[in-house]
Protein backbone atom coordinates (compact mmCIF):
# COMPACT_ATOMS: atom_id res chain seq x y z
CA UNK A 1 0.00 0.00 0.00
CA UNK A 2 1.23 3.32 -0.70
CA UNK A 3 1.50 6.02 1.62
CA UNK A 4 -1.26 8.63 -0.12
CA UNK A 5 -3.69 5.36 0.29
CA UNK A 6 -2.69 5.33 3.55
CA UNK A 7 -3.24 8.20 4.44
CA UNK A 8 -6.79 8.11 2.09
CA UNK A 9 -8.02 5.46 4.35
CA UNK A 10 -6.93 7.53 7.28
CA UNK A 11 -8.97 10.46 5.71
CA UNK A 12 -11.94 8.96 4.40
CA UNK A 13 -11.94 5.24 6.08
CA UNK A 14 -12.88 2.47 3.66
CA UNK A 15 -17.24 3.29 3.60
CA UNK A 16 -16.39 6.91 2.08
CA UNK A 17 -14.14 6.04 -0.40
CA UNK A 18 -15.34 4.67 -3.97
CA UNK A 19 -12.84 3.05 -6.28
CA UNK A 20 -14.54 3.01 -9.53
CA UNK A 21 -10.78 2.34 -10.84
CA UNK A 22 -10.90 -1.40 -9.15
CA UNK A 23 -14.38 -1.92 -10.21
CA UNK A 24 -13.52 -1.04 -14.13
CA UNK A 25 -16.86 0.06 -15.21
CA UNK A 26 -18.09 1.36 -18.22
CA UNK A 27 -18.26 5.27 -18.40
CA UNK A 28 -21.96 4.90 -18.11
CA UNK A 29 -21.96 2.18 -15.01
CA UNK A 30 -19.36 4.35 -13.59
CA UNK A 31 -22.18 7.13 -13.55
CA UNK A 32 -25.12 5.50 -12.47
CA UNK A 33 -23.07 3.89 -9.73
CA UNK A 34 -20.83 7.30 -8.78
CA UNK A 35 -24.30 9.40 -8.41
CA UNK A 36 -26.15 6.14 -6.28
CA UNK A 37 -23.30 6.07 -3.99
CA UNK A 38 -22.93 9.85 -3.78
CA UNK A 39 -26.80 10.05 -3.03
CA UNK A 40 -26.14 7.65 -0.13
CA UNK A 41 -23.57 9.43 1.62
CA UNK A 42 -25.44 12.77 1.57
CA UNK A 43 -28.38 10.92 2.54
CA UNK A 44 -26.25 8.97 5.38
CA UNK A 45 -24.55 12.67 7.04
CA UNK A 46 -21.66 12.24 5.28
CA UNK A 47 -19.60 15.75 5.25
CA UNK A 48 -17.10 14.45 2.44
CA UNK A 49 -15.88 11.43 0.53
CA UNK A 50 -13.44 10.34 -2.12
CA UNK A 51 -13.87 8.81 -5.41
CA UNK A 52 -11.47 6.98 -7.27
CA UNK A 53 -11.70 7.17 -10.79
CA UNK A 54 -8.18 6.37 -12.12
CA UNK A 55 -6.12 8.73 -15.00
CA UNK A 56 -6.72 6.66 -17.68
CA UNK A 57 -2.56 5.47 -17.81
CA UNK A 58 -3.30 1.72 -19.00
CA UNK A 59 -6.50 2.95 -21.63
CA UNK A 60 -6.22 3.88 -25.16
CA UNK A 61 -4.31 6.68 -25.62
CA UNK A 62 -4.26 7.17 -22.02
CA UNK A 63 -8.26 8.65 -22.05
CA UNK A 64 -10.13 7.49 -19.10
CA UNK A 65 -13.82 7.43 -19.90
CA UNK A 66 -14.81 6.79 -16.39
CA UNK A 67 -12.68 9.56 -15.10
CA UNK A 68 -14.46 12.06 -18.27
CA UNK A 69 -17.88 10.51 -17.26
CA UNK A 70 -17.26 11.74 -13.12
CA UNK A 71 -16.07 15.07 -14.46
CA UNK A 72 -19.33 15.55 -16.12
CA UNK A 73 -21.24 14.23 -13.69
CA UNK A 74 -20.00 16.30 -10.39
CA UNK A 75 -21.21 19.81 -11.69
CA UNK A 76 -24.98 18.06 -11.84
CA UNK A 77 -25.03 16.70 -8.73
CA UNK A 78 -23.85 20.30 -7.58
CA UNK A 79 -26.78 21.74 -9.33
CA UNK A 80 -29.02 19.34 -7.91
CA UNK A 81 -28.05 19.91 -4.26
CA UNK A 82 -26.68 16.15 -3.64
CA UNK A 83 -22.86 17.89 -3.24
CA UNK A 84 -21.66 21.11 -1.96
CA UNK A 85 -18.66 21.04 -3.88
CA UNK A 86 -15.63 18.97 -5.73
CA UNK A 87 -11.72 19.22 -5.86
CA UNK A 88 -9.52 17.10 -7.82
CA UNK A 89 -7.52 15.24 -5.35
CA UNK A 90 -4.94 13.42 -7.29
CA UNK A 91 -4.79 12.65 -11.30
CA UNK A 92 -7.42 9.99 -10.70
CA UNK A 93 -9.84 10.74 -7.47
CA UNK A 94 -11.73 13.60 -6.08
CA UNK A 95 -12.84 14.74 -3.02
CA UNK A 96 -16.47 15.50 -2.73
CA UNK A 97 -18.30 17.83 -0.37
CA UNK A 98 -21.89 17.05 0.53
CA UNK A 99 -24.61 19.22 1.09
CA UNK A 100 -27.12 19.17 3.80
CA UNK A 101 -29.75 16.92 3.31
CA UNK A 102 -32.65 19.03 3.73
CA UNK A 103 -31.16 21.42 0.14
CA UNK A 104 -32.47 18.33 -1.35
CA UNK A 105 -36.03 20.13 -1.18
CA UNK A 106 -34.70 23.07 -3.14
CA UNK A 107 -33.39 21.79 -5.80
CA UNK A 108 -34.84 23.78 -8.68
CA UNK A 109 -36.14 21.53 -12.25
CA UNK A 110 -34.28 21.95 -15.32
CA UNK A 111 -35.85 20.42 -18.24
CA UNK A 112 -32.70 18.22 -19.57
CA UNK A 113 -32.19 16.42 -15.99
CA UNK A 114 -34.65 13.94 -15.06
CA UNK A 115 -35.61 13.79 -11.65
CA UNK A 116 -35.00 10.43 -9.61
CA UNK A 117 -37.45 8.07 -10.12
CA UNK A 118 -39.13 7.57 -7.08
CA UNK A 119 -39.05 3.79 -4.93
CA UNK A 120 -41.20 2.26 -2.92
CA UNK A 121 -43.67 2.44 -1.02
CA UNK A 122 -44.81 4.70 -3.95
CA UNK A 123 -47.86 6.33 -1.03
CA UNK A 124 -46.90 7.81 2.26
CA UNK A 125 -49.71 4.95 3.61
CA UNK A 126 -47.22 2.27 3.42
CA UNK A 127 -45.16 4.26 5.69
CA UNK A 128 -44.58 3.73 9.61
CA UNK A 129 -46.72 5.74 11.68
CA UNK A 130 -43.40 7.63 12.83
CA UNK A 131 -41.96 7.93 9.84
CA UNK A 132 -45.09 9.73 8.22
CA UNK A 133 -45.07 12.31 11.78
CA UNK A 134 -41.04 13.09 10.97
CA UNK A 135 -42.35 13.54 7.34
CA UNK A 136 -44.97 16.33 8.33
CA UNK A 137 -42.69 17.74 10.77
CA UNK A 138 -40.15 18.43 7.99
CA UNK A 139 -42.68 19.74 5.66
CA UNK A 140 -44.05 22.34 8.14
CA UNK A 141 -40.09 23.29 8.47
CA UNK A 142 -39.59 23.42 4.89
CA UNK A 143 -42.82 25.46 3.76
CA UNK A 144 -42.39 28.36 6.93
CA UNK A 145 -38.68 28.95 4.99
CA UNK A 146 -40.78 29.94 2.06
CA UNK A 147 -43.26 31.82 3.81
CA UNK A 148 -46.23 29.39 4.51
CA UNK A 149 -47.09 29.58 7.69
CA UNK A 150 -50.10 28.19 7.80
CA UNK A 151 -49.93 25.38 4.87
CA UNK A 152 -53.61 24.17 3.78
CA UNK A 153 -53.58 20.18 3.62
CA UNK A 154 -53.23 19.78 0.25
CA UNK A 155 -49.76 22.32 0.49
CA UNK A 156 -48.65 19.78 3.63
CA UNK A 157 -49.82 16.52 1.32
CA UNK A 158 -47.45 17.63 -1.32
CA UNK A 159 -44.52 18.82 0.38
CA UNK A 160 -44.64 15.46 2.21
CA UNK A 161 -44.77 13.34 -1.35
CA UNK A 162 -41.96 15.66 -2.75
CA UNK A 163 -39.64 15.33 0.16
CA UNK A 164 -40.31 11.85 0.31
CA UNK A 165 -39.70 11.04 -3.60
CA UNK A 166 -36.37 13.19 -2.81
CA UNK A 167 -34.79 10.98 -0.09
CA UNK A 168 -36.16 7.73 -1.02
CA UNK A 169 -34.98 8.21 -4.09
CA UNK A 170 -31.21 8.48 -2.18
CA UNK A 171 -31.71 5.15 -0.15
CA UNK A 172 -29.59 2.43 -0.80
CA UNK A 173 -31.20 -0.70 -1.59
CA UNK A 174 -30.26 -3.07 1.11
CA UNK A 175 -30.77 -2.66 4.74
CA UNK A 176 -33.86 -1.32 6.74
CA UNK A 177 -34.85 1.72 4.54
CA UNK A 178 -37.40 3.04 6.41
CA UNK A 179 -34.86 3.55 9.28
CA UNK A 180 -32.52 5.13 6.96
CA UNK A 181 -35.41 7.23 5.70
CA UNK A 182 -35.84 8.63 9.46
CA UNK A 183 -32.51 9.20 10.09
CA UNK A 184 -32.62 11.26 7.25
CA UNK A 185 -35.55 13.23 8.03
CA UNK A 186 -33.90 13.87 11.42
CA UNK A 187 -31.25 15.22 10.36
CA UNK A 188 -32.94 17.28 7.69
CA UNK A 189 -34.86 18.89 10.22
CA UNK A 190 -31.99 19.78 12.68
CA UNK A 191 -30.62 21.65 9.68
CA UNK A 192 -34.01 23.61 9.00
CA UNK A 193 -34.08 24.18 12.95
CA UNK A 194 -30.04 25.28 12.73
CA UNK A 195 -30.90 28.21 10.21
Amino acid sequence: MSIERAFDELRFGANRILNLRALQPTALQATALCERWLREQQVLGVDEALVITGRGNNSVDGYSPVREAVVRLLPSLRRRNVIAGYAEHTAGSFVVTFAPVRALFEVPRRRRERAPAPVHPPTLAALDEETVRQLRDVAVLSLAVLGVQAPTRAQLEDEMQRQFAALSAALPDNGDREALLQQALLRAAEEYEAD
